[in-house]
């Protein structure tokens, strides 16, 4: 099933993932605006698109205001006469501990994921809507807005909140057969190259080699081409019925996430007081206390040296 007279915006992808979802989309037919806010990387990207016979355009801008939520979506109907699919993929890292974050470093990201987020699937949302012909939201979340991770209050905050949205677009927009879903990918990365524990994968993948099968089986981690099919999969009509999920990709495994609910219930006549608490706790509640962060297993010896 093909994505031919499709129209997608992909935000952010000037490189790294969203270049990888922009050109995977052109490539199952679909005409894709591009957007960075650095004019020679969207213009790369574009080129990159059309010398393998794609189609695409691109808007140099950053995400978060709503003019530039307005550029994408008029440059995919004055360019490609319609939109189809819209992947909010745009982001930036500012990471530090609680006690250390400015206010700068909080707004940015929040700025750039979560109200980027809105204010692109807001103005999508709207034309989608008045063209009657249904539509693809499909937005960019991160295992840290799902479990946490130290030194990522922003960033957390920013996908949890990512995530929250889309289950509420989902029930919003059915009716308009519009879907709404959140994709969590691991990969090689900008951002994950920084990270230690994945330094033997992200080498592998610089210097275009195989990842090391640990990494993609046993972690689900790998390249952004391993993610890429996600995307155009749940843009196409073979997802219709796919709305208000979570989607975790990475090297060859896929996740379905639950929703949030609850671990244990328990009832007190009365209802729970200071001293019914203390009580009942260590034996009724603590065994259901759930995890924070992330959990990786050890890594085998013959990766130790990279992540060192």
């Amino acid at each position: 099933m093909s994505l031919d007279g499709k129209v997608a915006i992909v935000t952010g992808s000037g490189r790294g993932l969203g270049l990888a979802y922009a050109q995977e989309l052109a490539r199952r037919g679909a005409s894709v605006v591009v957007n960075d806010v650095d004019a020679q990387t969207a213009a790369d990207a574009v080129a990159a698109i059309q010398a393998v016979g794609g189609q695409a355009v691109a808007v140099v801008a950053p995400v978060g205001p709503t003019e530039t939520a307005k550029q994408l979506v008029s440059a995919a109907v004055e360019s490609f006469g319609r939109l189809d699919i819209l992947v909010t993929n745009a982001g930036v890292l500012r990471d530090t501990v609680l006690w250390k974050m400015s206010d700068d470093d909080f707004d940015t990201v929040i700025n750039v994921h979560l109200r980027g987020t809105f204010t692109t699937v807001r103005e999508a949302v709207l034309h989608m809507r008045a063209a009657g012909e249904g539509g693809r939201i499909i937005c960019i979340g991160s295992p840290t807005g799902q479990r946490g991770n130290f030194g990522q209050t922003n960033y957390a905050a920013a996908k949890a909140g990512i995530v929250g949205m889309v289950r509420t677009w989902a029930l919003e927009l059915k009716r308009a057969g519009i879907t709404a879903n959140t994709v969590v990918p691991v990969a090689a990365t900008a951002m994950t190259a920084t990270v230690p524990y994945f330094a033997a994968a992200v080498q592998a993948e610089a210097n275009g080699e195989p990842v090391p099968a640990f990494f993609r089986h046993d972690l689900g981690f790998g390249t952004a081409d391993d993610v890429a099919g996600l995307i155009a999969f749940l843009g196409s009509d073979a997802a219709a019925e796919v709305t208000g999920q979570v989607i975790g990709v990475g090297g060859d495994r896929i996740q379905i996430w639950t929703h949030p609910e609850a671990a244990l219930s328990a009832y007190h006549e009365g209802g729970w007081s200071y001293d019914a608490l203390v009580e009942a706790w260590p034996t009724q509640f603590a065994g259901a206390l759930q995890s924070v962060g992330e959990r990786f297993p050890e890594l085998p010896e013959e990766f130790k040296t990279a992540a060192s």
